[in-house]
């Protein structure tokens, strides 16, 4: 029989599982099952019967979770049909009978049990649902006292509107901010309080926010009080929604900034003006300058200009005087700018140090920046009173103005600089307008300066020759030898080009070395070839080559390692370098001159020379400058005064026993009457253009 109870029992789980949740596995409702299948066993054996067991059993089905709407049914029927027949019982009436009944006191059992459980569950709901409202109105209370408390007490302006605009309440700090009291603001409407300064931003997230488009936004806005004055405000605009969705309510929550906008509007003032002068700054003059290039409308049509500025001489007056008069030096010509220059579309600006710059927008032609440059220096001319001392300034002004489109303000503020620097240069207390040709050559005279130094190094140089002809048999006795530049971008430079920049740089030494040695192989070549009847090679020396304490050591080198004779090679030097020529400088002339190195001062007569000075120095021939062979050239008459000018130079020059050349000859009538005159050699296109050593060549085959 327990064989058979167990039997059964797995047939019942198989029977209920899925018909009810059961927080049980297949195993598990197998077990729970068999327990009350062998309850029911014994109750349907015991004597005397009772129906209990199977009441309880109904009771222990639902306790257990078995309450799908399958789950009694598919039970009662399953004991029914199979139960006796699983346990080996006989049917006879007296079974089927006390079967029956333990099915209907099984059935009672779970009814009862699930009802009972039902009611159970419907009054734990109950109670959570009053207890659910009860939170919900206390929540619902302490809510509207918390609310009640921030808006009456908080340290902010609320304001609560409906979606009309219309006012509806406002709480202390909102009355307090504006100076209007709760009647007095619940009769204005949410524009009334619009400002004439307001961003469009402001009100376009307003028309959003009532529409329902938006739940909140946040802007700075700026509110007039009942007293007329206006405060800075930040204010955060929120939507509040009916159930259905709807904007119902507005709150406006509003903190007070005026004074934190107020001191924010003072370090802007500090960050974009100059504290000495109380001019506006660097920063805010290209802040302005940006935005006249990027104002509405474009650049099209447009102009702009500008004066940048530097006074003259301020650095003597700060250094001599002191820093705190300069100081006040600065502060009233800033005065004195802003009062001649202040105006619609004019800003005067202090970029640092004693620089000033002027913007002028919308300038109809460069004449409105050139008068107001006039009007600057004009300004200046009055003396300026300081501490008891009288002190006159004067300025340079660069100008720029021109049509803002195809220009940018980086544009305008270099090219005012350049032409301040100009200005400078061209002798101060003056103003210079802007030239695109004359930067072209300024970048040209940059560009060689850069480039110079890997120009040596690149053989761009070479040398070309003039010959000095002697004027009495018109034979070729010296070649005077002249650099050139082959540039790959400027194409053929003359010395003027160049040498200037190579003495600014220091690479004239070595450029002069250069040209020295490669003067002397065509010295030696020549002295090769044609034996007494070569000429010398007469070679320019800079002042800082003659000041080079190199140079005694670096002319006899090269001219051992071209075995060339001294007397073959002539240094020239101007007559105001030589008359301004230093001890160990002099020193080092007398040694060339010892070594058998002729010298020769360049073009004699422009310069300052004290003559009893000039009868010492280690020089043998004075070279007589071009100027004054012009009243010397034509055919039919001389300048009296020229020729008597070259005249006492050739007697000054032979009673020092010194050689004459003259510079400059061009025509015939020229090298005639220098002839007469005395001097003894010439030098110009007349005999010769500066050429290659090939066409001195020709000269020295043929004669001129």
């Amino acid at each position: 029989m327990v064989a058979g109870a167990e039997a059964f029992a797995r047939t019942w789980a198989t029977a209920v599982i899925g018909s009810s949740y059961v927080p049980m596995t297949r195993a598990e409702v197998a077990e729970h099952l068999q327990s009350l299948t062998e309850v029911l066993v014994e109750a349907l054996i015991a004597d005397p019967f009772r129906t209990a067991p199977g009441y309880d059993i109904g009771a222990r089905l639902v306790e257990a979770h078995f309450t799908g709407t399958d789950t009694l049914g598919r039970t009662v029927q399953l004991l029914g049909d199979d139960l006796l027949t699983e346990l080996g019982i006989g049917v006879d009436g007296r079974m089927e009978s006390r079967l029956s009944a333990l099915q209907g006191a099984l059935a009672a059992g779970y009814a009862r049990a699930l009802r009972e459980r039902t009611l159970a569950e419907q009054e734990a709901i109950r109670a959570a649902v009053l207890d659910a409202r009860d939170q919900a109105e206390t929540a619902l209370r302490a809510s509207e006292a918390r609310f009640r408390a921030m808006f009456t007490e908080a340290a902010i302006g609320i304001g609560i509107a409906d979606i009309e605009g219309r006012i509806l309440d406002v709480n202390q700090a909102l009355q307090d901010m504006l100076g209007f009291s709760v009647e007095e603001m619940r009769q204005y409407n949410i524009r009334d309080l619009m400002h004439p300064e307001d961003s469009g931003n402001v009100w376009r997230l307003y028309d959003q926010l009532i529409a329902g488009d938006c739940d909140h936004y946040r802007a700075e806005k700026r509110f007039h009080r009942a007293d007329g004055e206006q405060v800075w405000t930040h204010l955060t605009l929120s939507l509040v929604r009916d159930d259905h969705g709807e904007p119902q309510y507005q709150v406006a929550m509003i903190e007070d900034v005026t004074d934190r906008h107020l001191l924010q509007n003072r370090l802007r003032y500090q960050a974009l003006h100059d504290p000495l002068t109380g001019l506006p700054n660097r920063a805010l003059f290209l802040e302005r300058l940006g935005r006249v290039f990027n104002a509405v409308g474009g650049t099209t049509s447009r102009r702009a200009g500008l004066c940048y500025l530097d006074l003259d001489g301020f650095k003597v007056i700060n250094d001599s005087l002191g820093h705190d008069i300069g100081d006040q030096l600065l502060v009233e010509v800033g005065r004195r700018l802003d009062h001649s220059v202040s105006g619609d579309g004019k800003l005067v600006a202090r970029m640092g140090g004693d620089e000033f710059v002027i913007l002028v927008e919308g300038s109809a032609s460069t004449q409105d920046i050139v008068n107001v440059a006039d009007r600057v220096l004009h300004e200046l001319e009055a003396p300026i009173k300081i501490g008891g001392h009288e002190l006159t300034v004067s300025a340079s002004i660069g100008i720029v103005e021109r049509p803002l489109e195809g220009t940018t303000a980086a544009d305008l503020m270099r090219d005012a600089d350049i032409t301040l620097y100009w200005a400078k240069a061209d002798g101060k207390s003056r103003w210079a307008l802007y030239n695109p040709e004359r930067n072209a050559r300024e970048v040209a005279r940059f560009t060689l300066s850069a480039t110079m130094p890997a120009a040596l190094e690149r053989d761009e140089f070479y040398v070309d020759y003039q010959p000095l002809v002697r004027l009495a048999d018109s034979r070729v006795t010296g070649v005077e030898a002249l650099v050139r530049w082959q540039h790959p971008e400027f194409g053929r430079l003359a010395p003027d080009r160049f040498i200037e920049l190579a003495e600014e740089t220091g690479l004239i030494v070595p450029l002069g070395r250069w040209v020295l040695r490669k003067a002397c192989e065509e010295a030696r070549r020549w002295l090769e070839e044609f034996g007494d009847s070569a000429p010398f090679v007469s070679v320019n020396l800079a002042v800082r080559q003659s000041r080079d304490p190199e140079l005694v050591r670096d002319v006899k080198r090269i001219l051992d390692e071209c075995a060339l004779p001294p007397h073959h090679l002539q240094l020239e030097l101007t007559e105001s370098a030589i008359m301004g020529t230093a001890d160990e400088p002099l020193e080092a002339l007398r040694a060339l001159s010892d070594m058998g190195v002729r010298i020769a001062i360049d073009d004699f007569g422009t310069g300052y020379s004290n003559l009893a000075y000039l009868k010492h120095l280690p020089v043998h021939e004075l070279k007589i400058a071009g100027s004054f062979m012009e009243g010397l050239r034509a055919a039919d008459e001389e300048d009296a005064v020229d020729a008597q000018i070259v005249s006492t130079l050739v007697q000054l020059a032979h009673a020092l026993g010194l050689g004459v050349t003259a510079e400059g000859v061009e025509t015939p009538s020229q090298a005639k009457r220098l002839h007469r005159i005395g001097c003894d050699t010439g030098q110009g296109w007349f005999f010769a253009r500066p050429g290659r050593p090939e066409d001195i060549d020709h000269l020295l085959r043929g004669g001129l």
